[in-house]
C-alpha cells in the first residue's frame, strides 16, 4: 500500500541516481489501449480549448493539474488497475496537447493576418516536425536536466502535479467544481455570440468628444475563469496597461488629433482624415502599434537576460555525463532524427520549392529552436511552463530569420507567409520542450518508465498539432479580421505578422513602435513586468476587465475564509473550478461557431433589451454570482 504523500526526497537532498521514486513495485508501465485512448481524447481537449483560449485573451493555462484530476477521476473509472502510473501518462499527454496549443498559436494565425492562407497540410508538417525536434532534443539531455540536477532544478509545477497524482483519491472533489464550471461556462456561452447571439454580453461606453476615451467590459466565464487561476498580480499589471491605452494614450493622440491639417490623413488609411478619427481609429492605427513595440522590447530584454542562462545551459549540457541508467535508446533518436527531416520537408514546402530558401532558413531555424530547446527545458525546471519566456524567444529567433530574409531578398507575401512557417516550427519546438521537461520530471518522480512517456508524449504532441491546426482553419475567417471589435484578439500573433511585415516591406511605423520601445524599458527600469503589461495594452479592455474580475473574485475568496485550511481548500476548489469555466467557454464556443459556419445555428444579432448594456449586465451579474456562491458553499473536509 503506497503512502497519500511524496518522501522529503523527491524535492532533493540525494543525488538523483540515488533518489527512490513514489512507486518501487511491480511493472513500471502505466500504458494500454484504454489508457492511451483517455489521453488522446484529453490531448484533444487541453489542445482545443488552449488554442481557443489563447487566441482570445492571450494567456494559456497550463494543462498539468486539470489533467491530472480529470485523469485520475477516468482512470480510476475505466483503467483503475493502471493506477498512478497510468495517471501520470494521461496527465503528460493532456501537457503534451495544451503545449502544442501555446506554441502554435503564437505564429500559424499571423500568416492569416497578413492576408495570406495556409492549408493542412503545410500547418501539420511545420507543426508535427516542431514537435519531433523540440522532444528528441530534450530527451537527449534528460540525463542531465531530470537526474543530474535533481534538487538544483526544482520542477515547481511537476512536483504541484506529482503530489496531486499521490492525493488522486481526493480527485473527485476536484472533478465535481470543474463539472460545474464546465456548465456554468457552457450555459452562458450558448446565449452569446460565439452560439446562439440572442443577447449582448459586451458592457460599452464610448467617448467620442473632447476627451476620447472606452471602456468594455466581455462578460465571458472563459476569460473570467482565466483571471481567477492566474490571480491579482497578472491581472492587475494587465489591466494598467489597458487603462494606460485607452484612458491616456488614446485620448493624448485624440486631442493632437483636433490639431491635424484638413486633409491630413492616417497613415495606413488614407481615406480617414486625422481630425475626422474616431476613438476605433485611434485604437487600431496608433495605440495598437505602440503596444507591439512594447511587446517587442519585452521579447528583446527577455531573450537578453536569457543569455546567461543559454550559456550555463549549452555548458553543462556540453559536460553533462551520458546517461548509464538506461534511459537511453534508440527511440530518442529516432525522434529527433524525424524532426529534422519533417523539418527540411515543411521547408521545401514552404518555400514554395525554393531549395535555397528551404535550406539556410531550415538550418537556422533548427540551430536557433536547438539553443532554446535545452533553455526552455531548463528554465522549466526553474520556473514551470505557466511562466515559461515563450514569447521573448520566439520573438528573438524570428527576428533573426526575418533579418536572413532581408539580407537574400526575400520580401513578399509569399516569403513573409514561408518566414511565418518556419517560426512555427521554432515556437513549437520550444514550447513543446517544456511540457515535455515537465512530464519526464514528473515521471521520474512518481517512478514511471521513462521511455513509455517518449511514446505517449509524442503521440499527444502530434495529435494536438492536427486539432490546433484544423481549429485555426476552422476560425480562418474570425482570426483574419482586424479591427476594434474581433472576436480573437490575437496579441501575439499580431505582434509577429506586425513585425515581419514591416521589416520586409519596410513600411514598419517605427515612430511608434519606438515610443511603445521606450516605454517598455521605463517598465524594465521599475521593475513591472513588461510583457504582461504589454498584452493589456494591446488587449481590448473588454478582455482585461472581465479577467481582472475573475482575480477580484478570487481575493474575495480569500479574504472572507475563516482560516488557512479553509482559504487553501476555495482557492483549490476555484481553480478546478475556474479551468471548467475555460474549457466550457471555448470548446461550446467552438462547436457554435462550428454550427454559425455550416448553417445549423443562424447567430442573428439580438435586437432590443438583449442588445442592451443592461443585457450584459445581468449576464455578468449570473456569472460572477454563480462562481462566488459555488466557492462560499464548498465544504472543508475535516481531516481530524
Amino acid at each position: 500500500m503506497l503512502d497519500n504523500r511524496l518522501s522529503r526526497d523527491s524535492y532533493g537532498g540525494v543525488s538523483g541516481k540515488d533518489y527512490v521514486p513514489y512507486v518501487t513495485q511491480g511493472p513500471k508501465s502505466g500504458g494500454n489501449g484504454v489508457v492511451l485512448t483517455i489521453g488522446i481524447v484529453m490531448a484533444l481537449l487541453f489542445a482545443v480549448s488552449t488554442a481557443y483560449s489563447g487566441m482570445k485573451s492571450g494567456l494559456t493555462v497550463a494543462a498539468g493539474i486539470p489533467g491530472s484530476i480529470m485523469g485520475s477521476a477516468l482512470i480510476a473509472v475505466f483503467a483503475k488497475q493502471k493506477g498512478i502510473l497510468g495517471k501520470n501518462l494521461v496527465q503528460g499527454m493532456a501537457s503534451g496537447g495544451e503545449s502544442v496549443a501555446s506554441g502554435i498559436i503564437f505564429v500559424l494565425p499571423a500568416i492569416l493576418l497578413i492576408g495570406s492562407k495556409v492549408n493542412f497540410i503545410e500547418g501539420l508538417l511545420t507543426g508535427a516536425s516542431g514537435v519531433l525536434f523540440g522532444i528528441g532534443t530534450c530527451s537527449l539531455v534528460y540525463n542531465y536536466l531530470i537526474v543530474e540536477e535533481h534538487g538544483k532544478l526544482m520542477y515547481p509545477e511537476s512536483m504541484a502535479i506529482s503530489e496531486t497524482l499521490v492525493a488522486s483519491e481526493g480527485a473527485g472533489e476536484s472533478l465535481k467544481f470543474m463539472g460545474i464550471g464546465f456548465g456554468i461556462g457552457g450555459v452562458i456561452t450558448v446565449f452569446t455570440s460565439s452560439f446562439l447571439n440572442v443577447a449582448n454580453h459586451v458592457i460599452s461606453v464610448v467617448h467620442e468628444t473632447f476627451y476620447k476615451w472606452k471602456f468594455e467590459m466581455e462578460a465571458n466565464p472563459l476569460l473570467l475563469g482565466i483571471g481567477f487561476i492566474v490571480g491579482m498580480d497578472v491581472s492587475l499589471t494587465m489591466f494598467a496597461g489597458s487603462i494606460l491605452a485607452n484612458f491616456a494614450i488614446l485620448p493624448l493622440i485624440g486631442y493632437f488629433a483636433e490639431f491635424g491639417r484638413q486633409g491630413a490623413a492616417i497613415w495606413n488609411d488614407p481615406e480617414v482624415s486625422i481630425s475626422a478619427m474616431q476613438v476605433s481609429d485611434i485604437a487600431n492605427s496608433y495605440v495598437k502599434y505602440i503596444g507591439a513595440g512594447m511587446m517587442l522590447a519585452g521579447g528583446i530584454i527577455g531573450a537578453l537576460k536569457l543569455i546567461p542562462t543559454v550559456v550555463s545551459s549549452i555548458k553543462e549540457t556540453l559536460h553533462a555525463k551520458s546517461s548509464a541508467n538506461g534511459n537511453s535508446s534508440s527511440l530518442q533518436s529516432i525522434i529527433l532524427l524525424a524532426g529534422i527531416i519533417l523539418a527540411f520537408v515543411g521547408g521545401f514546402t514552404a518555400s514554395g520549392h525554393n531549395m535555397l530558401m528551404a535550406i539556410l532558413a531550415t538550418v537556422l531555424s533548427i540551430i536557433l529552436s536547438l539553443l532554446f530547446v535545452i533553455v526552455s527545458g531548463r528554465l522549466t525546471g526553474t520556473i514551470g511552463t505557466s511562466n515559461l519566456p515563450v514569447s521573448g524567444m520566439t520573438i528573438a529567433s524570428i527576428v533573426v530569420v526575418t533579418l536572413l530574409f532581408v539580407s537574400m531578398g526575400w520580401k513578399g507575401t509569399g516569403s513573409n507567409k514561408a518566414l511565418l512557417l518556419f517560426g512555427t516550427f521554432i515556437v513549437t519546438a520550444i514550447s513543446v520542450a517544456g511540457g515535455y521537461s515537465q512530464s519526464q520530471k514528473v515521471t521520474f518522480v512518481i517512478g514511471g518508465d521513462k521511455k513509455e512517456m517518449d511514446k505517449y508524449f509524442t503521440l499527444s504532441g502530434l495529435t494536438g498539432v492536427a486539432a490546433v491546426v484544423g481549429t485555426i482553419l476552422l476560425l480562418s475567417k474570425q482570426l483574419a479580421m482586424t479591427g476594434d471589435d474581433v472576436s480573437f484578439a490575437l496579441p501575439q500573433a499580431n505582434l509577429i505578422s506586425t513585425l515581419t511585415s514591416g521589416i520586409m516591406s519596410g513600411k514598419l511605423p517605427w515612430g511608434m513602435i519606438i515610443v511603445g520601445i521606450v516605454i517598455g524599458l521605463v517598465l524594465y527600469m521599475v521593475n513591472i513586468p513588461i510583457m504582461t503589461f504589454a498584452i493589456g495594452f494591446y488587449l481590448p479592455i473588454s478582455t482585461t476587465s472581465i479577467i481582472l474580475v475573475g482575480a477580484l473574485i478570487r481575493l474575495l475568496i480569500e479574504k472572507s475564509s475563516k482560516t488557512v485550511k479553509e482559504m487553501e481548500a476555495r482557492v483549490s476548489n476555484g481553480i478546478s473550478l475556474s479551468s471548467g469555466l475555460v474549457a466550457g467557454g471555448s470548446i461550446i464556443g467552438l462547436i457554435g461557431i462550428i454550427f454559425q459556419l455550416t448553417g445549423i445555428v443562424k447567430g442573428n444579432a439580438p435586437s432590443g433589451f438583449f442588445a442592451s448594456n443592461g443585457m450584459a449586465v445581468i449576464i455578468l451579474a449570473v456569472l460572477v454570482a454563480a462562481t462566488i456562491i459555488t466557492l462560499m458553499k464548498s465544504k472543508v473536509k475535516d481531516d481530524r
